[in-house]
């Protein structure tokens, strides 16, 4: 695409809320960025699948439009889901604070996990509060809506429950921890600070989770997919379901190339790029 092309091409926010089911009101207040968030979540899946074809999928908004609201059958991780709705806030008239998250969950020393995902902050027009959205997290423990950047306070967002909280941090600024609860416990999921990044900084970034041999994004499928009853989650050759009401947690393996082809199809509403092996 041409540099003309990547500056002009303009963001259409009524193609995006028509890809997500959004029908509600487009005022930028609290009531729209939660249902805006939310229907985001339910619409586009999360998936690695051009990480794992050995690429790093464009940033650009105008190639994100093409193969997150147009494409319909496709979805992408973090850096493409809050570029694409970052640019979905800011046609709204919501200012919007790009961040870059360590992910620790698992972690002993936050500080051994690398800056590698990206979140947003969020500031509406007459509220003092600002709240972290976030809908390219793709893990169980993600944030279903956004929440008040208030520490130690629990949030009930969509049926999930989580909490900010302060840590320990060598630098000027304040770390913040999101933590979800699972097992009725909290466990931390990223930690962060209010330090805006560009895009430039998320097109390294972008490049190194997707291209690096080391990376698990390039080595195996990670696919999820949101519904109002259940959260699919295809890792690698295995499927696993959590349902929302109680907790319930099934898992299955998928048995060949064939299979996963049609599961990601039929259940995460994606259907694979051809030549691409998934189960390796």
């Amino acid at each position: 695409m041409s540099d003309s092309a990547r500056t002009t091409t303009p963001f259409s926010l009524d193609a995006y809320f028509e890809r997500i089911g959004w029908e509600g009101a487009r005022q930028p207040d609290a009531a729209t960025l939660r249902g805006v968030h939310l229907a985001h979540l339910r619409a586009v899946p999360f998936e690695n699948l051009d990480a794992l074809g050995g690429r790093a999928p464009s940033l650009d908004l105008a190639d994100l439009t093409a193969k997150l609201v147009h494409g319909r059958r496709r979805g992408g991780y973090c850096y493409e889901h809050n570029t694409l709705f970052a640019a979905a806030l800011e046609a709204l008239g919501v200012r919007v604070t790009r961040l870059t998250a360590r992910v620790v969950v698992g972690a002993d020393r936050f500080e051994d996990r690398p800056r590698t995902h990206m979140a947003l902050l969020a500031e509406l027009p007459g509220d003092p509060q600002p709240y972290l959205a976030d809908v390219g997290f793709g893990a169980v423990g993600s944030l279903l809506e956004p929440v008040p950047l208030l520490a130690d306070t629990e949030f009930h967002d969509a049926g999930r429950r989580h909490r900010l909280v302060h840590a320990p941090g060598r630098g000027p600024l304040e770390t913040w921890v999101l933590q979800a609860y699972t097992a009725g416990r909290p466990q931390a999921q990223y930690a962060f600070t209010l330090e805006p990044f560009e895009p430039s900084d998320y097109e390294v970034i972008n490049w190194h989770i997707a291209t690096n041999p080391r990376s698990p994004f390039a080595r195996r499928p990670y696919v999820q997919r949101l519904t109002p009853g259940a959260h699919l989650l295809l890792d690698g050759d295995r499927v696993t379901v959590t349902r929302t009401d109680d907790g319930t947690v099934t898992e299955r393996k998928l048995s060949d190339e064939a299979q996963a082809r049609r599961v990601l199809a039929e259940e995460f509403g994606i259907d694979a790029p051809e030549g691409l092996t998934l189960l390796r």
